[in-house]
């Protein structure tokens, strides 16, 4: 699904697992982990996609940088 963001370029989810994936504008990708389905609908949802990670996920679910 298209977005316009500053900060993000990309979203995935992966249902199965609670896996959320966050690509940023500069390159690094981050996977979240044991994130509710329910918080990503939100994400996506949300007017300012960068204000809604910041408070909503950053610093509240366990992550790893994607090494490319």
């Amino acid at each position: 699904m298209p977005f316009e963001s500053a900060a993000i370029s990309d979203i995935r989810y992966d249902e199965d697992r609670s896996k959320l994936f966050v690509r940023f504008h500069d390159g690094d990708e981050y996977v979240y982990v044991g994130v509710p389905g329910e918080v990503h609908r939100s994400f996506i949802d949300a007017d300012s996609k960068g204000q809604f990670f910041a408070y909503e996920i950053r610093d509240q679910y366990p992550y790893n940088k994607i090494q490319a």
